[in-house]
């Protein structure tokens, strides 16, 4: 860009120019009041000249021309440093006007960061920024260091109306009235002087001025004088097209008329004296002064030898102590005249000339130290580089010098620093070098008051935003500086211009506290000029600032409601985000053919209520969405799709309110926002237009604030919650609605009011635009609670309830009995009713027979046989009730169930009852009750059994049962043990007294006991369907120390349809019970104080262990019987005893056994003979003793021998016996042994191997967990043999 045409050329070409002192007189300011303007004022707007083409020659043979001039023109009285706190005074107004104007801007929306780095330096800077830097420049003006502002004329203006008019000219220009530059010798008092006659011509002809205009050439010189006619216009009412005053008349009032006597002729008149000044006077005496003082200066300074003379005579000042202003340099010194060629010679666009002038003399000053003339020249050797468009670093080197010298003078030196500054910042700009720029406005800030500083911050803040690269968090964060400055002065409105800038950019970003700090103060700033409606909007913004400190948001809601109160009413926010609307949270509860017992049946997972029902609805598998698809010609097309509920029965909404701060709030009055009509085409089209972003705020606020939220005020109900919010808790609030009135409801959003003062507002329909949006593109079906508009249908019968005697705390076992109450309040009957429970395992559905019988004692053990109750194994499955249950008005109808504790845990029961309409004619023929409940179950017993074959009896088992109780304050009376089914029989070993010492198992306590069980079935194979259905009977023992206490019936309901859940839980349902046997333990809780006897009586515990196994690997039993004891007489012969072994086959199929004996030399239990008369006695060790396990059957491994022994004794008889053995049968096999000598012998030794023969129907269907073959080692008989006497 060229310099000239650059903000900063045009800047010094229009305040770098010659400046003319006026003097005049009384009548001169009188004529000239009589347009509204004073004498500088008429003048000014023609000593500017666009197009004068003058030819000037300074210092130079060659002429140049110039096309551009301008003469600013002072009053003496003006000539002079203005004051500072004037200057400030000045400036102070001059914002605020500027303020005022920019006013209108502030209510509207902050633009788009987008917009602000689109725009361009002319549509986003305040236009009022050069006025303010022109001002900052004019207050270091007529500064006695520099002759930037020295007088280069004086215009003399005297009346044609004066007296003695000559004698006014030489009164004028008197030393008393010169300003004190001329006066303290600074600069020369012989200045170019111009005389002036200003004739009125409202006073009359100018005959008189012509012949005062011949005496003044007289007497000062012919080409020095001149007359000036004005105010031709007679009547005063001449009309300028355009205003050439308005610039230069800033206080004038609209209505007033400026030069209103000033014709045409006049203004060619002003124009042509002005030219005539200016082209003919000022200039060639500028030319001429420049060739005088260029002679002069040639003459002492310039040349090698002026050089060394100039620096041999400063020689020694270096060692002077630094000076402000140097030494006292008078117009008439060298030093002088050289600032004053130069200054000269830079009004008159000769730069080579003032440079090199102003290089010269900023030596001599660097020398003298007078550091204040030295910086004004570096500040000028910068200007001139600048325009000579060259030497770019020399000439930002020149500006940062003459900053940084004026910075270290100190105070004197500020505003000629703030003044190099603003030209520096300009240069850089002018250079695109916006980031420096704004570098450099940042140091101006810090050398000016607040609001100045203000300024500068904001202009720096622009820079950056300008830069190649723009910076927006700088340009943000020095619109926020530049904002606090000014609100410290009391500029409100620039600092909200401020700010709104910095939001722009805050806005959108995650700097969340620097985004609070503006919106808050914003708002505050907002609130204190009266725009209480714009404050809110902004500290809404903050309310909800979670990640600020707790006395952050105390004093953010604190002010927030003290603006609300200034307006005097309730404050309606919409979107109001205290407490935060949690609408994932968003819950719709409605019943159409779907009822709710409670609110926590409700929150089970649909797809486990369907599959419970899917077997009582009936053509469940033709329903797509709803069950409306059922009747398609009762309801029109367009509602198939739509939710329906019923009226008088209410639809709620459960919806999360979030507080997000740490500081508590309390919620009043939050209630839902409805429409209702009952004519569909009208909510459609309000619907329609709700669905509309761009048109449905306006009537939601309207609907939301109305109160009367529907057509007829009475067509529903909706409640109210008053709730109180902790520092970050969330709390789900149910909201409800209920509709009386046939028609379509609509829940458009929710209303509350925070602390009583706001009014808060949140629209739902803005977030389901954009799921079904969503869901369109991804063509997902629509869920049924993501549409909030209802179709409202007559009312229905809706039956109700509940489980009676239902605890919520139970222990593991505890068996109850229960009932199942429902009400229909509706005078129409309902009928045809089904239910079908969840868990079967834990709850089952009774006879009607039990209600007549008190329980537990309709589970006792009766004498007589036909007190076998029915057994429901079809719990799973759906119940029918009978067809003659009816159910209406308030009678209830009960129906038994019974539920036991199967498993510890938190266990979840639901149970679907269908009911069909006695009013055939209702839109819905049937309708479904959902019951849902939690049980906690605590541990209680835990009971396990172990099973070991009897060696000593074939058919008979040991069982070990441990019990522990796992409670740590309950105790348990045991009451019996069962065995289930009617192959096997239990019995005891020891009495009760000697199993439980105690009547009671006390908490924590551990118990093991021992039974006998004893097969009981007929050696024949059972087919599998006949024992399936074989009747489950059992035997039992009682465990209790009361000998009047009965036993329970374990083939009575419900004990039976519970072991039969308990079976079908493991698996075992199906399972072969050949070789396994169910046990139950039935025990009571032990009565708490407190508790009544009925309580204590309910308190029945049933445990149950299924499929306890007898069998180990061998399905082969065997059994060696014989004598224990034999005395005989060896002298006579050798000992010979008979034996017999009993062999089983439990399996399916047939097997082959074959028994192979050996000789003693096998045993390795024996010790040796002792010695004297006890030969044939021996130690049986204790590793021999038969232990209780559930293998012992398994192949034994025997020990080897510890030493060579002879034969003791010897199987006699057979070497081997083979046999083959049907299944399920049993046989006897005769055994002999010959004994040699006294002792006790183990005979054990000797090993049977089995192999099971797999029959044809058996081939395929064989267990592959089974062996098929084994060798088994004999089960240890001890025999003693006595010398007889």
């Amino acid at each position: 860009m060229d310099p000239v045409n650059s903000p900063l050329g045009r800047m010094l070409l229009d305040e770098i120019t010659p400046v003319v002192m006026v003097l005049r007189t009384n009548l001169v300011e009188e004529s000239c009041q009589k347009n509204g303007l004073s004498l500088i004022e008429m003048l000014s707007p023609f000593c500017a000249f666009n197009n004068i083409d003058v030819p000037v020659r300074t210092a130079s043979d060659q002429p140049y021309r110039i096309q551009k001039f301008k003469l600013r023109l002072f009053y003496a009285s003006d000539i002079q440093q203005p004051n500072v706190e004037v200057a400030k005074e000045r400036l102070k107004q001059a914002i605020t006007h500027a303020g005022e104007k920019d006013y209108s801007d502030l209510c509207s929306d902050p633009p788009q960061i987008e917009t602000v780095l689109a725009s361009t330096q002319s549509e986003l800077v305040p236009s009022w920024f050069p006025f303010f830097n022109k001002e900052l420049v004019h207050t270091v003006s007529f500064s006695d260091h520099e002759a930037l502002d020295h007088p280069v004329a004086c215009l003399l203006v005297v009346s044609s109306k004066d007296n003695e008019p000559i004698n006014k000219f030489v009164d004028l220009f008197n030393t008393d009235q010169l300003p004190s530059l001329l006066n303290d010798g600074a600069m020369d008092p012989k200045i170019l002087k111009y005389y002036l006659l200003l004739h009125d011509s409202q006073d009359g002809t100018s005959e008189k001025a012509t012949k005062y205009l011949t005496e003044m050439r007289n007497t000062f010189g012919s080409n020095d004088c001149g007359l000036l006619c004005i105010n031709s216009s007679q009547d005063g009412l001449f009309e300028h097209q355009e205003n050439p005053w308005a610039l230069y008349k800033t206080e004038s009032s609209p209505s007033q008329r400026l030069g209103c006597f000033l014709n045409i002729d006049d203004m060619d008149e002003l124009q042509n004296s002005m030219q005539d000044l200016s082209s003919k006077h000022i200039i060639p005496h500028m030319e001429q002064k420049i060739r005088v003082l260029n002679q002069q200066v040639s003459a002492t300074r310039k040349g090698l030898r002026n050089q060394i003379k100039n620096l041999w005579w400063r020689k020694g000042k270096e060692d002077m102590p630094e000076s402000f202003n140097g030494l006292m340099y008078t117009f008439s010194s060298i030093e002088s005249q050289i600032r004053v060629l130069a200054d000269y010679a830079f009004m008159l666009r000769d730069y080579e000339l003032a440079v090199s002038n102003y290089r010269l003399l900023s030596t001599d000053y660097k020398l003298d130290k007078a550091w204040k003339r030295y910086a004004g020249v570096q500040e000028m050797m910068g200007l001139t580089y600048f325009m000579l468009d060259q030497s770019r670093k020399e000439a930002e080197y020149c500006m940062e010098n003459a900053f940084n010298t004026y910075l270290k003078i100190g105070l004197a030196g500020q505003r000629n620093a703030t003044r190099c500054g603003l030209w520096w910042a300009e240069m850089l700009k002018t250079r695109d070098q916006f980031k420096e720029a704004a570098t450099v406005y940042f140091r101006i800030s810090g050398e000016e008051p607040p609001l100045h500083s203000a300024v500068m911050l904001e202009q720096g803040s622009y820079c950056y935003l300008f830069a190649k690269t723009p910076m927006l968090r700088k340009y943000g964060f020095h619109l926020v500086l530049s904002g606090d400055l000014y609100k410290k002065c009391d500029q409100i409105k620039h600092a909200i211009r401020t700010y709104r800038g910095a939001l722009t950019v805050f806005k959108e970003t995650k700097w969340s506290h620097i985004r609070d700090h503006v919106h808050f103060h914003i708002g505050k700033w907002y609130a204190i000029l009266g725009l209480f409606d714009v404050a809110i909007n902004h500290i809404m913004e903050v309310l909800a600032c979670s990640h600020q400190s707790k006395k952050t948001q105390e004093l953010f809601l604190r002010d927030f409601f003290q603006v609300v109160q200034k307006t005097g009413k309730t404050f309606e926010v919409l979107g109001l985000q205290l407490p935060v609307i949690d609408t994932p949270s968003l819950k719709v509860v409605f019943e159409d053919h779907r009822t709710y017992a409670s609110p926590e049946a409700v929150s089970v997972k649909e797809s486990l209520w369907r599959s419970l029902e899917e077997d009582m609805i009936p053509a469940l598998s033709t329903i797509k969405s709803n069950w409306l698809d059922l009747q398609p010609k009762l309801l029109p097309k367009k509602h198939k799709e739509s939710n329906v509920c019923v009226a008088g029965e209410a639809v709620k909404i459960e919806i999360g309110f979030k507080n997000p701060l740490q500081i508590p709030i309390s919620i009043s009055g939050a209630s839902l926002i409805c429409e209702h009509s009952t004519r569909s085409d009208k909510i459609e089209a309000d619907a329609t237009s709700l669905t509309n972003e761009n048109g449905n705020n306006d009537r939601f606020r309207n609907i939301a604030s109305s109160g009367e939220c529907s057509s007829d005020a009475s067509s529903f109900i909706v409640s109210e919650v008053d709730i109180s919010l902790g520092g970050g808790e969330t709390l789900l609030v149910q909201l409800s609605v209920t509709p009386k009135l046939e028609g379509t409801l609509k829940i458009v959003g929710v209303r509350w009011k925070l602390s009583g003062s706001v009014a808060g507002f949140y629209n739902f329909n803005s977030d389901l635009v954009k799921k079904k949006v969503a869901k369109r593109r991804s063509k997902m079906k629509q869920s049924m609670t993501d549409n909030l508009e209802f179709m409202v249908i007559k009312a229905l019968p809706k039956v109700e309830g509940f489980i009676r005697h239902l605890p919520k705390t139970v222990y593991a076992g505890d068996l109850r009995s229960l009932d199942l109450v429902l009400k229909n309040p509706s005078a129409i009957s309902v009928k045809n009713m089904k239910m079908k429970i969840s868990h079967p395992r834990f709850l089952i559905i009774g006879n009607q027979e039990v209600m007549d019988r008190e329980f537990p004692a309709c589970l006792e053990k009766k004498t007589n046989s036909d007190a076998q109750a029915k057994t429901n194994y079809a719990s799973d499955t759906v119940f029918q009730f009978p067809e003659d249950a009816l159910i209406h008005g308030e009678t209830p109808f009960v129906w038994p169930l019974w539920i036991r504790a199967a498993t510890h845990g938190n266990i979840s029961m639901d149970i679907t009852v269908y009911y069909e309409m006695g009013d055939t004619s209702t839109v819905m023929n049937y309708r479904t009750l959902r019951i849902h409940y939690n049980l906690e179950v605590l541990p209680s017993l835990d009971v396990s059994f172990q099973i070991s074959p009897c060696s000593l009896r074939l058919g008979e088992f040991l069982v070990r049962m441990d019990v522990v109780n796992r409670t740590s304050s309950k105790n348990f009376q045991i009451h019996q043990l069962s065995s289930v089914g009617n192959e096997w029989e239990i019995s005891l070993l020891q009495p009760i007294d000697a199993i439980f010492p105690s009547e009671l198992l006390l908490a924590g306590q551990a118990l093991s006991c021992f039974f006998k069980l004893k097969n009981s079935r007929k050696s024949v194979l059972i087919d599998d369907e006949n024992s399936s259905t074989a009747p489950l009977e059992g035997s039992d023992v009682s465990l209790s120390h009361r000998s009047h206490d009965l036993l329970f019936d374990i083939c009575r309901s419900p004990l039976v349809d519970f072991h039969h859940s308990e079976r079908v839980h493991q698996g075992m349902e199906n399972q072969e019970k050949s070789n396994t046997v169910d046990f139950i333990l039935i025990s009571r809780q032990q009565r708490s104080e407190g508790d009544s006897e009925e309580h204590n009586s309910l308190n029945i515990l049933s445990h149950h262990a299924c499929a306890c196994s007898i069998a180990s690997t061998s399905p082969v039993w065997w059994l060696v019987e014989g004598p224990r004891t034999i005395h005989h007489n060896f002298s006579a012969s050798i000992c010979e005893i008979k034996l017999r072994m009993t062999i089983r086959n439990s399996s399916k199929d047939p097997a082959s056994i074959r028994i192979d004996p050996s000789d003693s030399t096998s045993i390795g239990n024996t010790t040796s003979v002792s010695s004297g008369n006890e030969a044939g006695w021996y130690d049986i060790s204790l590793l021999n003793d038969v232990k209780v396990t559930s293998d012992v059957l398994g192949t034994r491994s025997g020990k080897s021998l510890s030493r060579e022994c002879v034969s003791l004794f010897i199987w006699s008889g057979m070497s081997s016996n083979r046999i083959k053995l049907e299944p399920m049968s049993t046989t006897e096999i005769p055994l002999q042994i010959c004994v040699f000598s006294p002792g006790t012998y183990d005979l054990s030794n000797y090993f049977l191997h089995w192999k099971i023969l797999p029959s044809n129907e058996h081939v395929n269907q064989g267990d592959g967990t089974r062996q098929s073959s084994g060798t088994c080692q004999g089960h240890p008989y001890f025999l003693t043999v006595l010398q007889s006497s």
